[in-house]
């Protein structure tokens, strides 16, 4: 292929030049550059029409690219040096599950740690792949998982010779780092793959500053989130691979699950905000540590409020910490995270990325100026101010440990009945229950429930979390395995 150069963006490009042809559209989508639905026209304005076009030979094919596309494709896996590179129109979603559909089959083993994106399960629901989980360690402070050690991996490894990869969280949505190269070095040594969900590690591919990214440390594949901390299109993604996977082969899992009809608006997004990234991603990423330092130094300052950073680094668990997000623990000043992003949408206009049993996260990126954090941090202090009072008991741990009774696929398509929500304990779940975001799952399909979990989801739905995934959208069922029979399961 020809040699580029990170300053072009053909998507983008090949699109300026048919928006000059005046081509008159005889093909979809059948609004026709606009004319055809008005009141959308005034909503997206009619340069975004005109770019809203169907694959065409000026404008190459997300199934099979041979020109355009593949050159941004080319690029992409430049810029995040990668052996390759896929544009990716169904969210990082779709580039997760690629992933696993690329190296496990039915009743073949992932080894993992349990606090993934829903997508992780949901792939292997349609594969039939079976989790091992790793049980990450959690801090009993903050209430929140950390990432896996090497040595429970190891022995994860060990214990199932036969697994086809390792999943790990590049970082977790808190920021927390496992030592991705020791982990990627021990799934080679065991003929294994090394998955990396790098939903919310964009920016680690431009800055020496930050933890080291899936492609550098050896992964085989990486989910970039390219739509999160990169500047692109909502639902636009990237999978990247190294060159021990094959591109053919990858492409036609893609193909099985991916839209033939690939948004031109999404993929131009991709091209531009990856030339964006390669010209100007370190100058950008420095800026954003820059006004994330400044927002935590503040918010310490504020009583009941703790903005935590790299001293939670411990070499192992939190082998490396990313300082772009602003993660604050919110429980000594006697308020819920989920309540202090309440309070923070509804008195102060300010949204925020999630909140949780104990924190928040304000996700901080490209288009962040710091008058915005200013207005966040005085927030923060007028609520410290005017809602903190004397802590209280609250529930604090964010992991509950699974126990994995049946295969995913098994489960979700199992026999099941509907039990309220109190009545499910000891039972078998047929269905995802997670609280959104993040989308970690606090139930699977095929994971017993404990009282525990129902009072973990009783407390969540109580202090106003969102929780999906369950048939029943009030959440006062769950779908459970119709039953067991001298201890074989009825499908």
């Amino acid at each position: 292929m020809e040699k580029l150069s990170q300053q072009q963006a053909p998507i983008y490009e090949a699109l300026e030049e048919l928006r000059k042809m005046r081509v008159v559209p005889f093909d979809v989508p059948g609004h026709k550059r606009g004319r055809g639905n008005p009141e959308l026209t005034r909503l997206l304005g009619e340069r975004c029409m005109n770019m809203d076009v169907n694959s065409m030979k000026p404008l190459d094919n997300l199934c099979h690219p041979v020109s355009v596309i593949a050159q941004a494709e080319q690029l992409a896996a430049e810029a995040f040096h990668a052996a390759h590179a896929f544009l990716m129109v169904g969210g990082t979603t779709s580039s997760v599950q690629s992933m696993i559909l690329s190296v496990a089959k039915r009743g073949e083993k992932i080894i993992l740690p349990r606090n993934v994106h829903r997508s992780v399960i949901g792939a292997m629901v349609l594969c039939g792949a079976v989790p091992v989980y790793v049980n990450p360690q959690c801090n009993e402070r903050l209430g929140i998982p950390l990432g896996m050690r090497v040595e429970d991996v190891k022995k994860a490894m060990e214990e199932h010779p036969d697994a086809k990869a390792v999943l790990v969280n590049n970082p977790t949505y808190y920021g927390i780092c496992s030592d991705l190269k020791a982990i990627v070095k021990l799934a080679h040594d065991h003929g294994m793959y090394c998955l990396a969900d790098e939903a919310h590690g964009t920016h680690f591919y431009f800055s020496d500053k930050l933890p080291v990214s899936a492609m550098e440390a050896g992964a085989d594949m990486a989910a970039v989130s390219m739509h999160k901390s990169g500047g692109s299109l909502t639902q636009s993604s990237l999978l990247l691979i190294g060159p021990g996977m094959s591109q053919g082969h990858v492409r036609q899992i893609i193909n099985l699950t991916q839209t033939t009809s690939g948004s031109y608006l999404l993929m131009s997004s991709l091209d531009i905000s990856r030339r964006n990234l390669a010209l100007r991603g370190r100058e950008t990423f420095e800026k954003v540590m820059e006004m994330a330092e400044y927002a935590r130094n503040e918010i310490n300052e504020i009583p009941g409020f703790y903005a935590f950073s790299r001293e939670m680094i411990n070499g192992d668990s939190v082998y490396d910490f990313d300082v772009t997000k602003l993660s604050v623990h919110t429980l000594d000043v006697g308020l819920a995270g989920i309540e202090v992003y309440d309070l923070l949408r509804d008195e102060y206009d300010i949204q925020i990325e999630f909140g949780d049993f104990g924190n928040i996260l304000a996700y901080l990126s490209i288009g962040d100026r710091i008058r915005d954090i200013e207005r966040l941090v005085s927030s923060l202090s007028e609520i410290s101010r005017r809602f903190g009072r004397e802590k209280v008991d609250l529930m604090t741990q964010e992991y509950v440990t699974p126990q994995v009774a049946v295969s995913p696929q098994d489960a979700f398509y199992a026999q099941k009945e509907s039990l309220p929500l109190k009545e499910t304990a000891g039972r078998i779940c047929s269905e995802f229950v997670m609280c959104y975001p993040p989308g970690i799952p606090i139930l699977a399909p095929g994971e017993r429930i404990t009282k525990e979990i129902v009072e973990h989801i009783q407390y969540a739905l109580e202090k106003g979390c969102t929780i999906t995934g369950p048939e029943n959208s009030e959440i006062t069922r769950l779908n459970v395995l119709k039953g067991e029979k001298d201890g074989t399961l009825v499908f």
